[in-house]
């Protein structure tokens, strides 16, 4: 059915048509007997897809990447479709309006989208109160959180600690956001010493409530090996809980799409992202003698493309990009697959 849709779909702006299909999703949960329905249509559940990972019990290791649902509106809708865990954001402290519009762009001929949505959100007391009345029936829900666009880099700390300590109660997870190309500057934040002292300020929060969560770390996908030895180094030495490799990418090596669509400035996802970020999964795995768990992302839209990432060291999967271009079946497919 997705695959008989999708040329309509794409048809429109991808963001317009985004909230057109998270809104019809929300409306059909509304309706008696169809949640059930599609929930049986794309439930495949087994024992072997169970994964304990940073001390989370995962009933499956699929899960939806970040950006999809900024503000936790869609989480139950999203959880029908078979995903492991969901993660939301990435939030802010204050509610911000991203970046001008259009900002999202689809390249079809590469199955790849461009998006420089900038942190576009409600806030993080919004996305804390929407938490607050998910029923969850196993689901893990991770929190990404960010810095406002207007928020200093030498400032960015007290950001990431305001979304870490309001998202304390409702988030299994969390995920520190400094990788996205779409907001100024954001990506320096992973020079070592900034880095290190927004992982080392969470931590200290996260030991004093006596009950502690994951912290994780989202990479960009165009780190070098030398910084990539840095990521290695903070996580240990910082003791995070792990890393999840990789966020969207600047580059346009070998693209096919049209040289209009090329130029427009965000980050890259889809299947041009999917080597990379493998390289990327393979080399912290095997720098770290597997240390510490990776959340594999990027270019999955296969179960094959799953597997590869899992087979380099990944503990877990996210998907987005494959989401919106395979449909909500890919979910399924993954976890035949991995049952297999």
């Amino acid at each position: 059915m997705y695959q008989f849709l999708k040329p309509i779909f794409f048809q429109f702006d991808p963001e317009k048509i985004h909230h057109f299909v998270t809104g019809t999703l929300q409306t059909a949960q509304k309706i008696w007997g169809l949640p059930k329905l599609i929930k049986g249509s794309f439930k495949y559940e087994h024992p072997s897809l169970e994964r304990e990972v940073f001390g989370l019990k995962f009933k499956n290791p699929v899960g939806l990447a970040a950006g999809f649902d900024k503000n936790g509106e869609y989480i139950e809708e999203l959880a029908n479709f078979g995903f492991g865990f969901i993660e939301v954001g990435t939030v802010t402290p204050l509610p911000q309006p991203g970046n001008d519009k259009p900002r999202m762009f689809r390249l079809p001929a590469d199955e790849a989208l461009i998006n420089r949505m900038g942190f576009n959100n409600k806030g993080v007391d919004v996305l804390a109160r929407k938490l607050e009345y998910v029923k969850r029936d196993g689901l893990i829900i991770g929190g990404n959180i960010g810095k406002n666009k207007n928020t200093p880099n030498e400032d960015a700390v007290s950001d990431y600690i305001k979304c870490f300590d309001r998202l304390f109660n409702v988030v299994d997870y969390f995920v520190v956001n400094v990788s996205s190309p779409n907001t100024p500057n954001l990506r320096a934040l992973q020079e070592k010493e900034p880095l290190k002292n927004i992982l080392n300020t969470l931590q200290e929060r996260n030991n004093k409530n006596g009950i502690s969560k994951p912290i994780l770390l989202k990479i960009a996908p165009d780190l070098t090996d030398s910084q990539l030895d840095d990521i290695v180094e903070i996580v240990q030495e910082t003791r995070i809980a792990g890393v999840i490799a990789t966020n969207t990418t600047i580059s346009r090596d070998n693209l096919n799409s049209p040289e209009y669509l090329k130029k427009e400035m965000g980050g890259l996802s889809g299947k041009p992202v999917k080597d990379r970020s493998t390289e990327v999964i393979r080399y912290l795995s095997n720098k770290s003698n597997k240390a510490f768990p990776i959340i594999g992302v990027g270019g999955i839209h296969s179960a094959k493309d799953a597997k590869e990432k899992l087979d380099a060291g990944a503990a877990l999967v996210q998907i987005y990009t494959g989401f919106i271009y395979e449909g909500p079946a890919l979910i399924k497919r993954i976890k035949k697959s991995l049952k297999k």
